[in-house]
């Protein structure tokens, strides 16, 4: 049978030829270098089936997770490109060519509109595989249109993050949009619309400075890093060891600084829920009937109509 193994098999394979393995049908979980099936992975929204890891994902998959079907996303402002002519090791304009192309995204965020578990809402999700998440003029302008556009259609607004911070190569433009994202949350709680965000992995820099940490709620997912500066900045300015699991989610969460630390199988649900419970009252006081107030007399009693006299004549008469 030696003949039929090492050279006829051969042979026949030669002939027919051979389909390609593709390189990405395996995925090793950073955490526990568990090997993931790729359909697998995708199916458990990027997290490890093993150890629970949850891996970042883009923007567009995060958006399908979360909302429901039907739901459209929006075309966004348009911006000066490279408004400070800037150049490093590439021109600016080369990184973003580069960045649309590898992502197939304008900017760093995708604004939608539609329902999360039935209610109303328009959400906000950072790509963090575009330039590191990075705020500039565009995601400022974007910010200011999620929020415009849960005004207009009395939504939650659902902000989900995953930043490195301010885009350098915009320099003070990019700054500029830290107030100008704290106005646009400030139009949707004057409106009294519930303001929700999702801490991703991770959420730095003028991010978190800004709009971020604005939420009514805040919720993060597991071991999501949260915070301004690098832990190694910080260790150098104070000159102390930071403790274990420092800007971590489960960290921020024990002190306060976050809601809830939520796994992504169960985000949707929560954020359903939680969006119905915040607009409950807003619900029942638009169904509640507006009470008839009476103008009062200088003595004080309201001025209701006179009951006609018995000795009066009736208008018929």
């Amino acid at each position: 049978m030696n003949w039929l193994t090492n050279y006829v098999r051969p042979k026949i394979r030669t002939l027919l030829g051979q389909k390609p393995v593709p390189d990405n049908l395996w995925v090793t979980c950073p955490n526990c270098s568990q090997m993931i099936f790729h359909e697998d992975h995708r199916k458990n929204l990027r997290v490890c089936p093993n150890c629970g890891h949850h891996m970042r994902l883009p923007a567009k998959d995060r958006l399908e997770a979360m909302m429901d079907a039907g739901y459209a996303t929006i075309e966004l402002p348009k911006v000066p490109v490279d408004p400070l002519h800037f150049r490093d090791q590439k021109r600016y304009t080369e990184r973003l060519r580069a960045a649309r192309a590898e992502t197939g995204l304008e900017d760093a965020i995708l604004v939608a509109h539609g329902t999360i578990g039935g209610e109303k809402a328009v959400a906000a999700a950072f790509a963090f595989d575009f330039m590191g998440g990075s705020m500039g003029a565009a995601v400022g302008e974007a910010i200011l249109a999620a929020a415009q556009l849960a005004v207009l259609q009395e939504a939650a607004l659902v902000v989900f993050t995953a930043s490195g911070g301010a885009r350098m190569q915009e320099g003070a433009i990019s700054l500029m949009q830290m107030p100008r994202t704290v106005l646009a949350v400030r139009m949707v709680k004057r409106a009294a619309l519930p303001y929700i965000v999702v801490f991703t992995d991770p959420t730095a820099g003028g991010v978190t400075a800004s709009f971020a940490m604005l939420g009514d709620v805040h919720i993060a997912e597991p071991g999501a890093m949260i915070g301004f500066a690098g832990a190694r900045v910080i260790e150098q300015t104070v000159r102390e060891k930071l403790p274990e699991g420092f800007q971590r989610a489960e960290y921020l969460h024990e002190h306060g600084m976050v809601d809830l630390v939520v796994k992504r199988s169960e985000l949707k649900a929560t954020l359903a829920r939680l969006i119905g419970l915040l607009t409950a009252p807003r619900q029942a006081a638009a169904k509640r009937p507006t009470a008839m107030v009476l103008p009062l007399l200088p003595g004080g009693a309201a001025d209701e109509p006179a009951a006609p006299s018995p000795s009066a004549p009736s208008p018929a008469a």
